[in-house]
């Protein structure tokens, strides 16, 4: 290459970085994705209560939800403390409803004797039932509800 293109290139690089920071210095900062400074209190929304009892479900093949706190469980691929009560070699002793027997079936349908793989993480589709508001509005009706 000749001299003149070498020193062009760092040249042209040098005034394109120099433009980008005036632009950024006119455009008016950076602003905070929490709305406040940092050192600004701000208030935390409620924690949710949980909701003791069972509620019914809404639709047909709806997972059940859990009627008890699970904060502190332990659900990993080595662990699963929700079997503790409800696996069902222990459900009766422990007066917990028993997993439903497709939670022991394998891909090809094959009866397991443990939990298959596929539902071994609960609250995949289980969730803790608590009084949150909903975060969409909706107006479903359960498909036993009159229209």
């Amino acid at each position: 290459m000749k001299l003149p293109v070498l020193v062009g290139i760092p040249i042209l690089a040098i005034s394109t970085l120099l433009a980008g920071l005036a632009i950024a210095q006119s455009s008016g900062g950076v602003h905070s994705l929490r709305g406040t400074e940092i050192e600004d209190l701000r208030a935390v929304d409620e924690v949710h209560k949980q909701v003791e009892g069972r509620l019914t479900r809404n639709y047909r093949q709806q997972p059940p939800l859990i009627p008890h706190a699970i904060e502190q469980y332990q659900i990993d691929k080595r662990t699963n403390q929700c079997l503790s009560c409800h696996d069902w070699t222990v459900a009766g002793e422990r007066r917990a409803p028993t997993l439903s027997m497709t939670h022991y079936l394998d891909r090809e349908g094959r009866q397991l004797d443990t939990v298959a793989g596929t539902r071994w993480f609960c609250n995949q589709c289980h969730v803790p039932q608590v009084n949150a508001p909903e975060l969409v509005g909706n107006d479903f009706l359960p498909s036993s509800a009159e229209r």
